[in-house]
Parts: C-alpha cells; sequence; structure tokens
C-alpha cells in the first residue's frame, strides 16, 4: 500500500518525467520496484496524472482558450472553420481518437500484462533508439497552424496510443512523430501537450473511481502525489520549451536506453521482480 512518503517520491517522479521523452509511467513502475515497494497500479499512475495536465492547462492557457472559444464558434460560424484554432479543435479530437478506443479495448491488458518491466525496459530501449532516429532525421521545418493536417494529426494520435505500454513515452512518441512528419521540435512537443489532454483528464477521471478500492492506494496519499506532480510538473514544461528549441533530444535517448538496461539486468539478477 502506497503510503505519504511513497506519494511524495512517486508525486515527484511523475512531474520530473512526464513531460520529458523518458516515460513517466515506467519511472513510477521502475521507482516502485527498486524501493521494493508495491506496484501502485494504474489507477493510481493515471490519476496523479491529472496533476501534471493541470500544469499543462495552466502553462498554456491562452492558447487553449484560443483553440476551444474558436471551434466552438466555429460550430455556428463557417466564415471560422478555416481559423488555424478551430481546425486545431478539430484536430485533436481526431487525434485523441486512437487512443481513446485502444486503451478501453486494452484496458485489463494495461493494468496487468503491460506493466511486466521486462516489457517496460524493452520499450525504454526500443523507443528511445527510434527517437534517435526521429531526432536525427527531423527537418524542423513546419508548424502547427500552417502545416497540420489530418493524417499527421492520426499519425500523432497513433504514436500516442502506444504510450499506453509504459517504457514508450506518450511526449517521446508523439513528439517523435512530429519529428519524423518534419515539424520544428517546439512544434511538435506543443502539439503533444495538447494531444494529451483528452486522453489524461479522461483516463484520469475514469481511475478516479479506482482509488481506495482493493489494492489502489487511497485519496490522501494518491491527493498528495497529485499536488506535488502538478507543481513540479509546471517548472519542467517551462524548462523544458526553452530546452528543446535550441537542442536535440541526445541526453533524454541515452538515459532511457541507460535506464532500460539497467531495469532488464535488474530483473535477470533477482534483484527486482518482473510482475
Amino acid at each position: 500500500m502506497i503510503g505519504w512518503f511513497e506519494a511524495l517520491v512517486l508525486g515527484l517522479v511523475q512531474g520530473l518525467t512526464e513531460f520529458l521523452p523518458i516515460s513517466s509511467s515506467a519511472h513510477i513502475r521502475v521507482v516502485s520496484a527498486f524501493f521494493g515497494w508495491h506496484d501502485p497500479g494504474a489507477a493510481f499512475t493515471a490519476v496523479i496524472q491529472l496533476g501534471t495536465e493541470t500544469a499543462v492547462l495552466i502553462y498554456f492557457r491562452a492558447r487553449i482558450w484560443e483553440i476551444i472559444s474558436t471551434w466552438t464558434r466555429s460550430l455556428w460560424t463557417p466564415a471560422l472553420r478555416q481559423e488555424p484554432p478551430a481546425r486545431m479543435g478539430w484536430y485533436v479530437i481526431a487525434g485523441s481518437v486512437p487512443i481513446g478506443v485502444l486503451g478501453l479495448a486494452f484496458q485489463d491488458t494495461i493494468e496487468t500484462t503491460l506493466r511486466d518491466l521486462r516489457l517496460v525496459g524493452g520499450c525504454l530501449i526500443v523507443f528511445g533508439l527510434l527517437l534517435a532516429v526521429a531526432d536525427r532525421m527531423a527537418r524542423n521545418e513546419l508548424i502547427l497552424d500552417k502545416d497540420l493536417n489530418l493524417p499527421h494529426a492520426l499519425t500523432y494520435g497513433l504514436a500516442q496510443a502506444l504510450a499506453l505500454i509504459p517504457g514508450v513515452s506518450r511526449s517521446g512518441g508523439t513528439t517523435g512523430a512530429g519529428l519524423l512528419l518534419g515539424y520544428r521540435r517546439e512544434e511538435a512537443a506543443e502539439y503533444s501537450f495538447l494531444l494529451a489532454i483528452p486522453a489524461v483528464l479522461m483516463s484520469g477521471v475514469l481511475e478516479l473511481f479506482k482509488i481506495g478500492e482493493g489494492r489502489a492506494p487511497k485519496w490522501g496519499p494518491t491527493i498528495v502525489a497529485t499536488v506535488v506532480s502538478f507543481v513540479v510538473g509546471y517548472a519542467v514544461i517551462a524548462w523544458l520549451m526553452r530546452y528543446i528549441s535550441t537542442h536535440r533530444f541526445t541526453p533524454f535517448i541515452v538515459y532511457r536506453v541507460a535506464v532500460g538496461v539497467l531495469v532488464i539486468a535488474a530483473v535477470s539478477t533477482g534483484l527486482i521482480p518482473a510482475t
């Protein structure tokens, strides 16, 4: 059972890793295993992501309000339908479909089989190397308001759906997809943040009903972890958006591959259990 100290640590881990391309869900799972704590489970992970998603809502509040207000008005004002914010609203909706469908269809598998640490470690390595390829091939030319279209939105969405597997990374998958499509790093990251909003909010709200039941953590520690993840996550967003405008993802790629190797080695030697 997750206690107050564990909640504080896991909230810090969530805030530090959610927006970096290193998989926050993998880190929640791995840190718990190395400390000898019980797996906090998919419900706890989904709920504390509401904290970091609140940081996104506040950081991008002007952009989000522009999208929501323009999209809403465009429903009865045809002249607004070609405005970039209105189109962005539809692209976020379309891009959210894959993860919504797959998340509901494979909910039981996501909460059990996919949390095996051997799979988590392997995904950290494989998708880290794929991000390295995307980063190397990036043209850094396209911008969201001008170049985003429905096929691109669906490609982003499919990449986000892969993040249902701990170790893939929602931000790493979607940003990597954006780089392969030719978008600038900061543009790819921004759409990654916007696209995550419906999926994270929906998942977090659905999993709220499981908190305090069975093996799921109790409400008190979960709230603490959520608040900590919000505070830390907001600082990480501000730093990351400045960093990626002038830097590659190389440090994150090296880090996630190293963690993946460490996890697989630890499981193979019996240092930590796979499940």
